[in-house]
């Protein structure tokens, strides 16, 4: 699982960081409060219940995927 601590945080971070448009809004989110957690909630309600392979989006598994991206701390 490279490195995530489960499936559903891998799989969450695969599609928001390798789909461009999830991804530009997922760096927007993160301009806009510079706070992994406050930009987790702002991405929430942008994305559906679920990934396209099954794994739910929770604020955890957003605030993992943005590990690693600038400004987020």
């Amino acid at each position: 699982m490279n490195g995530h601590k489960n499936w559903t945080h891998w799989n969450v971070s695969l599609w928001l960081n390798n789909d461009e448009g999830m991804y530009r809004l997922m760096r927007q989110c993160i301009r806009m409060t510079n706070n992994r957690d406050e930009a987790a909630t702002r991405m929430m309600g942008h994305l559906p219940t679920e990934t396209p392979d099954g794994a739910k989006y929770s604020k955890t598994s957003v605030k993992a995927a943005m590990v690693g991206l600038g400004g987020a701390r």
